[in-house]
């Protein structure tokens, strides 16, 4: 069976991510096959918009398919990672850019590569099972796929606060820190499909969600958060003893410290009205060089292939970071920098 559906309805294309057993992870085929849709689908008039969802209930996305990469990074072959993630990437900024109305539908887990397929959308439907994220510091990477740029936007520090936490955003905060647009309760969503299938418009009457927890957080973000460097963050957090610096250091303390130092300079240099293929092309000199000098291959090893959940971080503690590492992983990569151009196979 394909991992992914692509087809067109009515007046819609249709892409569905169909590895429930995977919870949808995406794999570097299934980028390939979104970037060729979209192409196709760009000057056709017989598309009107774009509808992007997932098979099952646990997740719309969880991420992307990591096997792949660290078996080829643990051999040496760090080729296989860039040109996945520069595919990807492409992908985002295509998906991002789209002349024509673009809608997803995101259920369960939303994070990492799944926030590139699913949040970079015009319109991102939310349902009450939705838990979205970006907790790629925790496997020693950094929130990529354009997801910087999300980050970057968000009220106050509330990028910040996510980037380096990874804290998980139901439907309400997801609203509330440009991840998504609007609820609606799941038992709605195929009839709102099938509406948008026969009339071609993206419109949907969106409900009240249960209440969040990030604006109300917000003025503890913002004073904790908002530090030059993460170690002014920590410094920060540490002076504090309230129930939201104790979670925030917990959330803090499981991540890569090289990865959450680079986090908050990628954020402060994108500043408060990023573009996505600016964002894209930072995160890239970070992901470009991640396999040979990041924590990423230990950060998988820990979380994924042996699960033991105890990895050995480069840097035994945040405060260990020296500027000049995170300078070195966000340096330009020259003639390797990431260019949009359309691939060629």
């Amino acid at each position: 069976m394909s991992d992914i559906s692509i087809r067109i309805e009515g007046r819609a294309g249709r892409i569905t991510l169909t590895r429930p057993q995977a919870l949808n992870a995406l794999t570097y085929a299934m980028c390939l096959e979104i970037a060729s849709a979209l192409k196709a689908w760009r000057d056709d008039p017989a598309v009107a918009l774009v509808i992007i969802d997932a098979e099952g209930t646990r997740a719309f996305c969880s991420g992307g398919d990591i096997a792949e990469m660290y078996a080829s990074g643990m051999a040496g072959d760090y080729a296989y990672g860039r040109r996945f993630w520069a595919d990807e990437y492409r992908m985002n900024a295509q998906l991002f850019e789209f002349p024509k109305p673009t809608v997803s539908f995101l259920q369960g887990f939303t994070m990492g590569g799944g926030v590139g397929v699913g949040c970079h959308a015009g319109l991102r439907i939310v349902g009450e099972s939705a838990q979205i994220a970006m907790p790629e510091c925790g496997i020693g990477l950094i929130p990529d796929v354009g997801g910087s740029m999300i980050l970057a936007l968000a009220p106050g520090r509330v990028g910040e606060y996510l980037g380096t936490t990874g804290a998980r955003m139901g439907p309400a905060d997801a609203i509330y820190a440009g991840f998504a647009d609007v609820f609606l309760p799941e038992a709605e969503w195929e009839a709102a499909k099938a509406v948008m299938v026969a009339s071609g418009l993206a419109e949907v009457v969106g409900k009240t969600p249960a209440p969040g927890v990030l604006a109300s957080q917000q003025g503890q973000i913002d004073t904790h958060f908002s530090g030059e460097s993460f170690g002014d963050i920590l410094r920060s957090l540490r002076l504090d003893n309230s129930p939201f610096t104790v979670e925030a250091l917990k959330l803090l303390g499981r991540n890569a410290p090289l990865s959450m130092s680079c986090v908050v300079e990628m954020l402060h240099r994108l500043g408060g009205n990023p573009d996505i293929r600016t964002a894209l092309g930072l995160e890239y000199r970070f992901t470009y060089r991640a396999m040979e000098h990041t924590d990423f291959l230990e950060g998988i090893r820990a979380a994924i292939i042996d699960k033991d959940r105890k990895p050995h971080w480069r840097h035994g503690t945040p405060e260990a970071v020296p500027a000049v590492d995170v300078s070195k992983m966000l340096m330009p990569l020259g003639a390797s920098a990431l260019t949009f151009e359309e691939r060629v196979a």
